[in-house]
């Protein structure tokens, strides 16, 4: 396992799924973690759960102000971040929720379902880093994940506005990297790599025979992407089920 010790790192969205299992992860490589999310009764639960240095931060990335108090309370309480995780989002089940077994057809989904999963998976995406990133520059280092899905699901059938918002937030992740090039800020994609035991499922009827990850498979990418082999790693797409034969060749 990868030493973090000295990491210092916000995921948003860190209450549950994806998020919790990535600062798990971290936290047990000795990272420093603050998570967010927008209940303080999750966040502080979450918290305690990660372990006692863990900090628990409410913040709505959906809304300005919510971001730039949260991210100046992360900085403040760890000293710094060194690693700004991407991650909160709502999916498919917030506009429908029977998606994976009933798709409705987008002029079904209302225009404030809409809004709000475009606002929480791409709008907040660009509100947390745009709060971060200027910081990192000044401080002369700091490495970016988006957190992204498969290609298939930003196109699949009755998976408006989800499939739009992750696209969309993989653009901005994309055009991130390439206005961070010529700066010590590092920016990385980094998805499952297939449907995840999330709560974006929890509840919902799901297609029998469909095959679910643990979010558990984030947890060996993040702490490396965090880790000092990792330091010149730019503008890369690492789908996590792939991540053992994607890194090997570098390890070698």
């Amino acid at each position: 396992m990868d030493d973090l010790h000295g990491v210092r790192a916000l995921i948003t969205g860190g209450t549950s799924g994806l998020g919790l299992a990535m600062a798990e992860g971290l936290t047990e490589a000795g990272a420093r973690v603050a998570v967010t999310g927008r209940s303080v009764d999750r966040v502080t639960a979450a918290a305690s759960a990660i372990g006692p240095d863990t900090i628990g931060i409410v913040m709505d990335s959906r809304d300005e102000g919510s971001v730039t108090a949260g991210t100046v309370a992360a900085w403040d309480a760890l000293g710094g971040i060194d690693l700004l995780v991407n991650n909160a989002g709502i999916g498919m089940r917030t506009v429908n929720p029977d998606f994976m077994t009933a798709p409705q057809g987008f002029w079904d989904v209302t225009p404030d379902g809409f809004r709000d999963v475009v606002d929480t998976n791409l709008t907040g995406y660009f509100l947390v880093a745009r709060a971060v990133v200027p910081r990192m520059l000044q401080a002369g280092s700091g490495r970016i994940v988006t957190i992204s899905m498969n290609h298939g699901t930003m196109n699949r059938r009755g998976f408006v506005p989800y499939g739009p918002s992750r696209a969309g937030a993989e653009a901005l992740a994309r055009i991130m990297a390439a206005d961070l090039a010529d700066t010590p800020v590092r920016a990385n994609i980094l998805l499952p790599g297939g449907a995840t035991a999330t709560g974006m499922l929890e509840g919902t009827a799901r297609p029998d025979g469909l095959d679910v990850l643990s979010p558990d498979v984030m947890r060996a990418p993040i702490r490396w992407l965090a880790s000092a082999e990792a330091a010149d790693v730019h503008d890369e797409r690492i789908i996590a089920t792939e991540f053992a034969d994607w890194v090997a060749p570098r390890r070698r």
